[in-house]
């Protein structure tokens, strides 16, 4: 048990101790998609739906979740965030895709935050939507990328 970082020797949950590590800048992506029928999807990008326009306020969860991040999960490090970027794309007719890249310098990586700032994100968009479309789904959250460079 002791080659697992989140447990002490005796098996019990703890928090990692980054604080020999330098500081680095460090940069995570991650990407997930709402699968939602095309009409649905045609509605929310003209900005016609009867909630209104959901992007602004999707974006807006996207990076509270991430500045919130160890709120949601226990073990995570509260991280000072350089910048939360996250963008939506038509990826094809019934699917959104969301982007979410965060940027810190820090000890740690963000690659939490990133994830959860697309979970939240798409999960805000259904919140839109769902009363014109019953039939939804968050699909493929995924990291897509995790960079650190030393500091200069």
């Amino acid at each position: 048990m002791n080659d697992l970082t989140h447990l002490d020797a005796r098996g019990r949950a703890r928090m990692v101790d980054v604080g020999g590590k330098p500081p680095m800048r460090r940069t995570a992506r991650a990407e997930g998609f709402l699968v939602a029928a095309a009409a649905t999807l045609d509605t929310l990008e003209a900005g016609e739906l009867p909630k209104g326009e959901a992007f602004g306020p999707a974006r807006i969860a996207g990076i509270q979740a991430a500045k919130k991040c160890a709120d949601a999960i226990p073990l995570c490090h509260t991280l000072p965030l350089d910048s939360v970027d996250v963008d939506f794309e038509r990826a094809a007719p019934d699917r959104l895709r969301c982007v979410a890249t965060v940027r810190t310098t820090a000890r740690t990586g963000v690659e939490m935050e990133a994830l959860i700032a697309t979970s939240t994100a798409l999960l805000a968009v259904w919140d839109m939507v769902k009363g014109v479309d019953a039939d939804l789904a968050v699909d493929g959250v995924v990291l897509l990328e995790k960079r650190k460079e030393p500091l200069a």
